[in-house]
């Protein structure tokens, strides 16, 4: 059964199964079937009531990533007919790549009037989430904006999503308000309804609370530790609500797909009650969930006044991402630390990584921080995520974040820090309702706390491409930054996941693989003979200098066999490290950002 609670003026689903009574229809309706779910089909009924004369209905180019990926490829057979009885077509004409025109006249009838109207259609998933959609014997994940449609100029309206032809034994759940009808949700406009992915399947659940916060977490997968994970989030989601003085929500949802056939790195999405995540194991889902939960603040209420109101159409560009996805992997890291799960040298060596990452992009000297967060939309095409052609605004902008914060406690004699700045910007612009002007409402934020001027600082490192001076900032907390040459072997390239293959990206020049003829954008089918390409990655990393690797690529249709030697490659890795003889002022600086406190 479900019970649903008023929270404020939202509503909140506390659990679901597939014993519901009917339901009063929403505004605008969808029936999702997964029926034969072997097929990969979402079956979807949309019901439109009081349609005008050429309606429009949509479906949005883009959605989760920053990427323009035209859901509309994925759907077929659509029709529009008239309620009661949707047999009687109604004429429909497709206007352009994602919207579709409807007239509301009968195709036997030329009188055009006001009607309810029914849009059928079907589209094709079967892609792991949290970016995606997927539709299989095992289970449904749905980012419902990239399998419904919308009517432009009606996302206002409320809206109720149901399920019919739901496998025996699978449960349904979303953080939504449910409805009495049988498996269905409700939502208050279709912006609300497409923040809050729904998993169908034989999943686990459980729940706890935090500081007046209730959480659930449906968890599906093979290799997971419910202790462990229960303990990690737990840790998280104090610390969390502790550094932002409460949650902005009273329930949130922790959505887990963890497998070891996963991306090893993994990969979370923010929503403004939940979040998907998916992981290879306990300790990564954790890890992640450490950036994502920090979203509930920065990003989905914290927000650039650039990303508002969401336009599903097309590109919207915002200089900001550096600062609302790098500096939240600024506070995944001060979580983690802060929160006892990583030690002070996880923290250090992690920061150092950072550093080894940026300095090893020579795009670094000509892109900006604030030109990748514009860019990102580019991020889809191979050549561009070459080192010498861009860099990471996560990447770049974890590390301003830390600099910000020895800065600023440094500024401050240790009475104020980052931590300030986020909770102003809460109390400014979230709590208000209110968005904030990308850089410049930043550094106005970072100045207000501080107490001193950082056009300097945004102008030369945010805006420019100055060299960070890491050593001055790191020195503040009695840190310094050490350098050592590393050798290792190489294969000359970056294997990166393309849907569902592994792919050759980020070639190096010269190298060779290069001269053997390895190309970007090559299928990688087989590494030494090994057909199994859940171990391609480790094979392509175990490769000792002089080794032979041996590829089996796809390109253009044919098939091909490439061998080359890996190289030995020489790296400078990056360490943290505390000074011999720090003074009282660096100590409490550096006590301070590793226990996240001020005096």
């Amino acid at each position: 059964m479900a019970r649903v609670k008023r929270i404020g003026s939202c509503w909140a689903l506390t659990t679901l199964v597939l014993f519901l009574a009917p339901a009063a229809s929403a505004t605008i309706r969808y029936t999702i079937s997964l029926d034969h779910p072997e097929q990969h089909i979402f079956h979807i009924r949309m019901e439109i009531p009081n349609a005008r004369n050429g309606t429009d209905v949509a479906i949005p180019a883009w959605n989760a990533l920053y990427q323009i990926r035209d859901f509309a490829y994925r759907i077929s057979h659509v029709r529009a007919g008239e309620k009661p009885d949707p047999s009687h077509a109604l004429a429909i004409r497709k206007l352009d790549k994602q919207t579709w025109q409807i007239d509301t006249a009968p195709a036997t009838d030329s009188t055009a009037r006001n009607a309810d109207i029914i849009v059928e259609y079907a589209t094709e998933w079967d892609e792991q989430g949290p970016f995606n959609s997927q539709l299989d014997s095992h289970h449904a994940f749905i980012n419902y904006a990239e399998v419904l449609m919308y009517v432009p100029d009606r996302r206002g309206e409320d809206t109720e999503v149901a399920f019919e032809n739901v496998p025996p034994e699978w449960q349904i759940t979303a953080e939504l308000p449910s409805s009495n009808h049988p498996a269905s949700f409700t939502a208050s406009s279709y912006d609300a309804l497409v923040d809050a992915p729904t998993e169908a399947g034989k999943f686990e659940q459980f729940a706890f609370d935090s500081l007046g916060a209730h959480f659930r977490v449906v968890a599906d997968g093979t290799n997971w530790n419910k202790s462990h994970l229960e303990t990690f989030l737990r840790r998280i989601t104090e610390y969390e609500l502790r550094l932002m003085n409460g949650a902005p929500f009273q329930r949130y949802t922790f959505f887990f797909h963890i497998d070891p056939s996963a991306d090893i790195n993994g990969g979370g999405m923010e929503h403004s009650y939940s979040t998907a995540i998916a992981s290879s194991s306990t300790e990564g889902a954790a890890a992640i969930a450490a950036h994502e939960f920090f979203h509930a603040w920065n990003v989905k209420r914290i927000r650039p006044q650039a990303l508002e109101p969401v336009d599903f159409t097309k590109e919207q560009y915002t200089r900001a991402l550096w600062f609302a996805e790098g500096v939240t992997s600024t506070y995944a890291a001060f979580t983690l630390e802060r929160s006892g799960l990583w030690s002070k040298d996880q923290f250090y060596a992690d920061l150092g990584r950072q550093i080894e990452t940026l300095e090893s992009r020579p795009a670094r000297k000509w892109q900006s921080v604030e030109e990748s967060s514009v860019d990102t939309w580019l991020e889809k095409y191979e050549g561009y995520n070459r080192p010498e052609r861009s860099i990471s605004y996560y990447n770049k902008g974890q590390i301003l974040g830390v600099l910000l914060d020895l800065s600023i406690r440094d500024a401050t004699d240790n009475h104020r820090c980052l931590d300030d700045v986020l909770r102003r910007m809460n109390v400014k612009y979230a709590q208000q309702g209110r968005f904030y002007n990308d850089s410049d409402d930043i550094r106005a934020a970072v100045q207000e706390v501080a107490g001193v001027n950082y056009e300097d600082f945004f102008r030369r490192y945010v805006a420019g491409t100055d060299d960070l001076p890491y050593e001055s900032f790191l020195s503040a907390a009695g840190l310094e930054l050490k350098a050592a040459a590393a050798k290792t072997a190489g294969v000359g390239f970056v294997p990166a996941m393309s849907g569902k293959v592994l792919k050759v990206s980020a070639l190096q020049s010269g190298g060779a693989a290069e001269q053997a003829g390895l190309q970007n954008g090559d299928i990688i089918l087989a590494v030494n003979d090994s057909r199994d390409d859940k171990k391609f990655a480790a094979l392509l990393r175990g490769a000792l200098p002089g080794d032979t690797v041996t590829l089996r690529i796809g390109r253009g249709g044919n098939e091909m066999e490439i061998s080359f030697p890996a190289a030995t490659r020489e790296d400078n890795r990056y360490f943290i490290a505390e000074v011999a003889h720090p003074t009282e002022k660096q100590l409490r600086i550096r006590d301070g950002i590793l226990h996240g406190t001020t005096n």
